[in-house]
């Protein structure tokens, strides 16, 4: 963690982070937990068992960290494909605290089984399951906030975050892709118009090309990434304890925001001191290529790795 960060105080929060066994999740509560909230950690990797595809990372290990760094967390096991697994989770929340001042929808399994067919394919040489992969997360996006509204309209008061990614007019390199991400923003465009005279917020937000476990993979094999604009997990993290905290925060609801122009409009800097610019794919790959890429490093390490079992 960087000292030089102040976390703002969001002790008393109720959070739920969704997806949060690793990557943008994990870093999302790890911020949530410097900032003193209670963070709900929810995904399919425990402790003890299998993790998905393989990759480090559990709710356990990220809840662990967040009561570390002065939060307080706890890990649910929970499918944000299975509509029982997360009825389960807001009926807990509803008996352990009865209210939900943040949920943060990260959960995506839209990078899955990338070994097994080009990511980056024409929409008519997809295979189905991909598809499936990503309407199963945008849905998830959907339930999840559909639960979380009764437990902030009490209050009047609350924050919807969809991890999302578009880039204006630019096309994303996927046809199904393209169009998810897009139904993501406009899923909280829709929120933040619905909920307004309620007094809660609801936002799409942007990270930029952020390191995480699958990337930090990648870049083993190929020896180097681009340094320039990545961006740690947790940066994403701060930006929303930001947001979270912000009394124009109804100013902006409906919007979708970058983590970046975040950044630099609350002052807050990455675990490294530098401050990221808001993520542009003009004049780089596309996304999807550049997933694509590094999916394929991954999928050949893990291979290898699983040879020399």
């Amino acid at each position: 963690m960087n000292a030089d960060w102040k976390a703002p105080d969001l002790r008393g929060t109720v959070a739920l982070v969704t997806g949060a066994s690793r990557g943008v999740g994990r870093g999302v509560a790890l911020a949530l937990g410097d900032a003193g909230a209670k963070v709900y950690v929810t995904g399919r990797s425990t402790r003890g068992a299998a993790t998905t595809e393989g990759l480090p990372g559990t709710v356990d290990d990220t809840a662990d960290e967040v009561t570390a760094r002065g939060g307080t967390g706890v890990a649910v096991r929970c499918d944000h494909t299975s509509d029982a697994d997360v009825e389960a989770l807001f009926e807990r929340i509803t008996a352990e605290d009865g209210r939900l001042d943040l949920l943060v929808n990260n959960a995506w399994a839209g990078y899955e089984r990338s070994d097994e067919s080009r990511f980056d394919a024409p929409f008519w040489k997809q295979p189905q399951w991909r598809y499936d992969l990503f309407a199963a997360s945008l849905r998830g996006q959907f339930v999840a906030s559909g639960l979380a509204v009764p437990l902030m309209l009490p209050d009047k008061r609350g924050l919807i975050v969809n991890i999302s990614f578009t880039d204006g007019e630019v096309y994303l390199g996927q046809a199904a892709y393209d169009m998810c991400k897009t139904a993501s923003d406009r899923l909280a465009l829709g929120m933040g118009h619905e909920l307004r005279k309620h007094g809660v917020a609801a936002v799409a937000l942007h990270p930029g090309f952020v390191r995480t476990e699958r990337v930090e993979a990648a870049w083993d094999l190929l020896g180097s990434g681009p340094a320039q604009v990545v961006h740690s997990p947790e940066y994403v993290g701060r930006a929303i304890a930001s947001l979270a905290v912000d009394p124009e925060l109804m100013d902006v609801t409906g919007q979708r925001l970058a983590v970046g122009d975040l950044a630099a409009r609350y002052g807050f800097t990455d675990v490294d001191g530098r401050r990221p610019p808001a993520f542009k794919l003009e004049g780089r790959m596309t996304l999807a290529a550049r997933m694509e890429r590094l999916n394929r490093v991954v999928a050949t390490a893990g291979a290898a790795a699983g040879a020399n079992k």
